[in-house]
């Protein structure tokens, strides 16, 4: 059960908080429209959409990437990485839809994002105050959380530019990412992640290298059992 003397503790905390971050400076940026984190988000899933898939099918076939039933953000990035799926695999892609030998129509499914936040404490507010406007009370935070997570989700369809006959169908080629951020109490923050170019790398322990054994020099070895003249001046007499 708690106390009145742990409600005081706790209320004059709180209090210290929200001193602390009124008197921090603060500046105001200019900022894109979109962030680079949900970018990267976009991009790393419709990488992840187009990985370890086989696509040795079209390997020396001329084939052209056909984007009319693409739709989506950053559709121009995704394209590119089903064109680069394709190549890896040995396909010869043409920019003429005459030139090639098949015909790939790439459709979205879907490529955005979802996020949720979640905070235990006091939000941001402004608090009317009589003659003077609103007084801005800066956001306390016990714990707060911050979501995001992206999902790619690609098809591709194959078939012969001259015969309009089947070639391929890929099904669903899906691609995820996230990225979290947390803060506890205030002031202590951490994000988790696994886009690439936002993880941290890791540190690899430098281990010395080791010198190598250097034999003796030469005259100052002495086989088993045979002693140099001073260790046998040194022995006592019997």
């Amino acid at each position: 059960m708690w106390r009145r003397e742990h409600y005081l503790a706790l209320g004059a905390y709180l209090l210290l908080l929200a001193l602390l971050a009124a008197g921090c400076a603060t500046s105001d940026m200019t900022n894109p429209p979109r962030s680079v984190t949900e970018q990267l988000l976009l991009s790393t899933a419709a990488d992840r959409a187009m990985t370890n898939h086989n696509f040795s099918i079209f390997n020396g076939r001329k084939v052209y990437v056909d984007g009319t039933y693409f739709e989506g953000y950053d559709s121009k990035y995704a394209l590119g990485a089903v064109r680069d799926a394709l190549s890896s695999a040995g396909a010869l892609l043409v920019d003429d839809v005459t030139n090639a030998d098949i015909i790939v129509q790439a459709r979205s499914g879907g490529l955005s994002t979802d996020s949720s936040d979640s905070l235990v404490g006091i939000p941001k507010m402004g608090m009317p105050v009589p003659l003077s406007g609103a007084l801005q009370i800066p956001e306390v935070a016990l714990w707060k959380s911050q979501k995001q997570n992206s999902i790619a989700k690609f098809a591709l369809l194959a078939y012969e530019r001259e015969s309009r006959r089947h070639v391929y169908s890929s099904g669903p080629l899906v691609g995820k990412a996230y990225n979290n951020y947390y803060k506890l109490l205030g002031i202590i923050t951490w994000t988790s992640t696994d886009i690439p170019e936002k993880a941290k790398p890791k540190k690899h322990k430098h281990h010395p290298a080791k010198q190598p054994a250097h034999p003796p020099a030469s005259g100052s070895s002495s086989s088993p059992g045979q002693e140099m003249p001073a260790q046998r001046a040194a022995q006592p007499a019997a």
